[in-house]
């Protein structure tokens, strides 16, 4: 049996305390630690989840002989260099999205991960969101022939963000909230990704530049000098597939914020509209219809369908954060079932599949591999809209060495008795 995780958790703010329980109480984890800039913080966290240990800084606790395992959850644009260096110093790394923003962050990353062999788990919520695993399987399935179009967003007004970035930035949000859309492209890039196991070949780029906040987005307003608070591409895929993903700021658009609207294939096709799921086969010159809405919507929002004000509570994001009945529920540890969740029942799977990967030594499905696949078109697009629309290639780092967790198992591949006793 492998030694317990040992955790250090870097970064106390509004979006790490989702998962400081979830590794808490999983069998596969002994200790948990914490570590944010503001030690306050830390206090408050250890206050309320009971967390072991208290770390002034991340050199501290990246270094500590006490700790084998490292989760990220720090401002988007560290993420990239804690990872290089915690895989140095021989911690297996859960990070946030997204991976990095810089290629040759990536790049090492990817790098020290086949080098050492150590645990790398992306904590990406779109693989796991009900459209992704039955589109998925479907595709998986062969019943949707080949992958011919597909479009995937992420709409999230950035009006709700500015209590974050104040609570995280201080004085100096605007520079942050001035973040490239495409430098977070991983909720909708990984939804339609990981369904056909492509991987994109080119891009061009496009964005729409802001004048609401003049004061956030432009040359000498943000830490990128980027002007667009919305962006979208399309992508080439190496199946010869067409993709279009649309990263959305600055949009009137509440819930959902991540989903998939059409996957289509030669012989069959996906679509959604707000909570509506369509399944259409062809048959030669007949279509056989499914309405899949029950099966892929929480089951919280189906058992609340017939009240008269529920299309207005649903777009205000009500009953929007539980399972699906898609969602493979059965298979997380015991330990889980009283814990919440969020993200639309994603959280549970993500850190049982990176604590699954190190219990197995099998490659989570977010490894770092398939991370750069998810990453990378954003930062390519990014460029290509900077440059008008051009068309550039998608640098491509291969496929993950040795076996990879399936997304979609219903069964643990260990069962953790042997670290419950």
């Amino acid at each position: 049996m492998k030694e317990k995780l040992r955790i250090g958790i870097v970064g106390c703010g509004q979006f790490a305390r989702n998962f400081v329980l979830l590794f808490k109480e999983h069998p596969a984890v002994e200790h948990v630690a914490v570590c944010d800039k503001f030690r306050e913080r830390a206090e408050k966290y250890q206050e309320r989840f009971g967390t072991d240990r208290i770390y002034d800084t991340f050199e501290e606790m990246v270094t500590s002989p006490d700790l084998n395992a490292i989760a990220i959850f720090s401002q988007r644009d560290t993420h990239g260099w804690m990872a290089i260096e915690a895989l140095k110093q021989g911690k297996h790394v859960y990070s946030a999205v997204p991976m990095a923003l810089d290629p040759k962050e990536i790049e090492e990353i990817v790098r020290l991960v086949g080098e050492t062999g150590l645990t790398y788990s992306m904590g990406e919520t779109g693989i796991y969101r009900p459209a992704a695993i039955f589109c998925r399987r479907k595709y998986q399935s062969g019943a949707m022939g080949k992958a011919v179009y597909a479009e995937a967003q992420y709409n999230h007004d950035m009006e709700r963000l500015y209590d974050v970035f104040k609570y995280t930035e201080g004085e100096n949000w605007k520079k942050m909230a001035g973040f490239p859309p495409f430098f977070y492209p991983t909720h909708s890039t990984s939804m339609v990704l990981s369904a056909t196991k492509a991987h994109a070949v080119s891009v061009a780029g496009f964005g729409y530049e802001d004048t609401k906040d003049p004061d956030i987005f432009g040359k000498g307003q943000n830490y990128w000098d980027n002007p667009f608070s919305n962006s979208s591409m399309l992508l080439k895929m190496s199946d010869g597939s067409v993709v279009r993903i649309s990263e959305n700021r600055r949009i009137a658009w509440h819930f959902p914020e991540t989903y998939i609207s059409q996957f289509h294939g030669t012989d069959a096709s996906y679509e959604c509209s707000l909570l509506q799921h369509s399944f259409v086969t062809m048959h030669g010159q007949t279509v056989d219809y499914e309405d899949v809405s029950n099966l892929l919507n929480p089951t919280e929002v189906t058992a609340h369908k017939d009240e008269p004000d529920f299309m207005q509570q649903v777009i205000n994001g009500k009953w929007c954060s539980g399972e699906a009945p898609i969602q493979a529920a059965s298979r997380l540890p015991q330990e889980y079932e009283a814990l919440s969740t969020g993200h639309a029942g994603t959280h549970k799977f993500m850190i049982d599949d990176f604590c699954q990967a190190y219990v197995t030594g099998k490659h989570s499905p977010t490894n770092a591999w398939q991370a750069a696949r998810y990453n990378l078109p954003g930062l390519t697009a990014h460029q290509s809209a900077m440059q008008g629309g051009v068309t550039l290639e998608v640098p491509d780092l291969g496929d993950a060495p040795g076996e990879v967790l399936s997304e979609d198992r219903t069964v643990n591949e260990n069962n953790y008795e042997e670290y419950r006793t």
